[in-house]
Order: structure tokens, then C-alpha cells, then sequence
């Protein structure tokens, strides 16, 4: 089943045309107050924004230290960390965020992301307790938030590895609920009904995928082929 999905935080920047001036009106917030995380933090935005993702780390640590509650920056900080493959670092950050905030939905969800990408079928007991992790952090977010949709669709991942087939349809559908043109929803949907062999909504699902612009694994398409003419 695909769903991969990259944590991310809210952006609270809606970064001009001109990310060179952005990033100097900040500069000069920060001249005059150097105290103020939420700043830093868009800052730190505006400088992802234009891959200075160096400085922009030294600019996250600097909105923690004005503001240890900033959970978005610790999701950021996680962000960084997973584009050096540091996946341990990432989950740590994110849990620093659910930390510092309470509920912080996007926290448990990245941290469920993490733990399903360490799953490498070397040890099935270690496998187990990962994905049994995942799926707890997972129900927690949507605790936290009952429309995040992109932690339906992981729960359903996680299901999925597991084995849970029907558990993982219906954590699917549960996106689609919430966003009937979600495509990863609708091509994990034909994931799930082509194990369950039933391949009238399988194909359904997978059209629907494709229809929404979702790149579907040729795997899939070539084995539900034979039954578009059934």
C-alpha cells in the first residue's frame, strides 16, 4: 500500500513574490525584538522557502529558545531532519512538539510516519511493536483532530502492514469522508479490495486514483486488467 506521506507544519508565512524582501522585513522585526519565537519561526519559514535549510535550523533553535510551546517549530526541525535521512531524529523532535503542546495532532501523526518507515522486515517482533506504536500514535491524532485526513490514510497503512485488511478500508474511507477526491485514500482503497479479491471496487477506487492525478503502481494496474472485462 502507498502512503507516503512527509510530516509537515502549518505555514503561517504567505511568502511575496520577492522572498529576498520577506526575509529582510523579518530580519529587521528581529533587530527590534529578538525575543519574539513566532518570528524567528516564519523566518525560518521564508528561509526553507528558499532552501537555505542550514540557516533555517539555526533559526528554529532560536524560535524554541523564545518559545519552548512553538510546536510547529519542532515539526519543522523534524522536517530538516528527514531530508538527511535522519528519521530518528525526526521522530524525536515531533515528540518534543507533542510535548510542548498538548494534542498536537501533527505531532502524533509525523511520529507514526516515522515508525512505519523503520519497519524493514529484519526483526518481525521488533516490526510488530513499531507498527503497534504507529497505529496508537495515529489514533491519538485523530483524537486530537477527527478531520486529518492524511492520518486516516496512515492508519490505514498501518493496518494494511499488519494485516488488518478491513481495518484499513474502513480507516480509508474514513478519509474519503472527509475528502471524497483524497486520491492516496482512493488508491489504497483499490489496494485493500484487490486483497479482499473484490475487484468491482478495487477498479472502482483505482480509476478514481488516476483520475485525480495519483500516480498508481503499474503492479496494481496490471492485476486488476484482467477483471475490467469480468
Amino acid at each position: 500500500m502507498s502512503d507516503a506521506q512527509t510530516p509537515a507544519g502549518k505555514n503561517p508565512v504567505n511568502l511575496p513574490q520577492n522572498a529576498d524582501e520577506q526575509i529582510a522585513k523579518l530580519r529587521d522585526q528581529l533587530s527590534r525584538n529578538t525575543d519574539c519565537g513566532t518570528t524567528h519561526y516564519n523566518l525560518a519559514v521564508a528561509l526553507m522557502g528558499k532552501q537555505e535549510y542550514a540557516e533555517a535550523e539555526r533559526v528554529l533553535h532560536d524560535a524554541i529558545d523564545c518559545s519552548p510551546t512553538l510546536a510547529e517549530a519542532y515539526v519543522l526541525l523534524g522536517g530538516l531532519c528527514l531530508k538527511r535521512n535522519d528519521l530518528e531524529g525526526c521522530y524525536r523532535f515531533n515528540q518534543r512538539a507533542t510535548k510542548a503542546r498538548a494534542g498536537f495532532a501533527e505531532g502524533y501523526g509525523n511520529m507514526a510516519f516515522v515508525l512505519l518507515q523503520l519497519v524493514d522486515g529484519k526483526d518481525p517482533k521488533e516490526d510488530e511493536e513499531k507498527l503497534d506504536k504507529a497505529i496508537k500514535h495515529l489514533k491519538k491524532a485523530i483524537i486530537h483532530n477527527k478531520n486529518f485526513i492524511q492520518a486516516y490514510t496512515t492508519l490505514g497503512t498501518a493496518y494494511f502492514m499488519k494485516g488488518l485488511v478491513e481495518e484499513s478500508i474502513k480507516a480509508n474511507l474514513e478519509a474519503v469522508n472527509i475528502e471524497s477526491e483524497f486520491p492516496i485514500a482512493h488508491n489504497n482503497l483499490a489496494v485493500g479490495y484487490l486483497e479482499l479479491k473484490d475487484y468491482k471496487k478495487a477498479i472502482e477506487h483505482c480509476d478514481e486514483a488516476v483520475r485525480l492525478g495519483f500516480e498508481v503502481n503499474p503492479e496494481l494496474l496490471n492485476e486488476l486488467a484482467p477483471h475490467r472485462a469480468a
